[in-house]
């Protein structure tokens, strides 16, 4: 399969502001990808590209005052299929998970693994170790949050979401990645595009997403508590210790968001002619 992907933003500044945007596919998938997914801008300004210490593909930039629109297109290769969990991952102790890790068993700025402890313990403590447990997290949080644009803020944490239960997303995402790491399972926040390709219509409009990958069986799995279901299309485009790691764009001065536009579909081919 074939999937057309993207995103266009728009800032209003009122002068010259640097930024950093993340919206390049992860280096995992940069070789699905029929071209390089480029970040281009109007007006054109010099953009410096980085690896952060995660791996991840920034872009560093300096917008103008007035009207700044940036984005990326592209097209990538996928399997097409729905994602398939391996029900057979084992939980590593802690002494013997390799030491990169580490880092993703500790609290971090929105996911308290430590405030949250007790309550991960109590809630999930008797569930079977490694993918079912992850799995009773995940439905836990699926029903406990009720997802709500309206009631979104920045700053909210994994402990805030668990007594708010509202929230979008990233909600969902730093909640899960808190209670799995109070378990002593590594986790990592995700960000990237998620489509609705295999899903009954109407669908919504597009728009970045949030989910996690966990460390069993000696690879990364994810886990989406917010759809709590197997998407076709996951693609990911950066992962870190939670939201402050990976923000779409992170803004050094004021600005407006004037226009935001995510795409993510399949790309339909035409059949040939056929020969007379």
């Amino acid at each position: 399969m074939r999937i057309h992907i993207g995103c266009e933003m728009s800032f209003d500044f009122p002068q010259e502001t640097p930024l950093i945007a993340m919206l390049n596919v992860h280096y995992s998938r940069a070789s699905d990808l029929e071209r390089p997914d480029f970040l281009t801008s109007n007006p054109p300004v010099p953009i410096e590209s980085y690896r952060d210490s995660f791996g991840n593909w920034c872009n560093r930039l300096v917008a103008p005052p007035g009207r700044f629109t940036f984005g990326t297109d592209a097209v990538i290769r996928d399997p097409g299929s729905f994602e398939m969990g391996d029900l057979m991952a084992w939980q590593h102790e802690v002494r013997d998970l390799p030491s990169e890790t580490l880092l993703f068993l500790l609290p971090s700025r929105y996911c308290e693994s430590d405030v949250l402890a007790n309550e991960a313990w109590r809630l999930f403590g008797h569930s079977p170790l490694g993918i079912p447990r992850v799995q009773a997290v995940c439905d836990f949080v699926h029903n406990h949050i009720i997802f709500n644009y309206g009631n979104a803020r920045p700053t909210r944490t994994a402990a805030e979401a668990y007594r708010e239960q509202s929230g979008v997303c990233r909600d969902f995402a730093h909640l899960a990645v808190a209670f799995c790491r109070a378990l002593n399972i590594p986790t990592r926040y995700c960000t990237g595009y998620i489509s609705d390709i295999g899903l009954p219509k109407p669908w919504s409009d597009m728009d970045f997403a949030a989910w996690m990958e966990v460390y069993l069986g000696g690879r990364w799995h994810a886990f989406d508590p917010r759809n709590n279901a197997p998407r076709i299309g996951r693609i990911l485009i950066a992962s870190g210790r939670d939201a402050a790691d990976v923000p779409l764009t992170h803004i050094f001065g004021p600005g407006m968001l004037a226009g935001f536009k995510v795409w993510t579909e399949e790309v339909i081919e035409e059949a040939s002619a056929q020969q007379p």
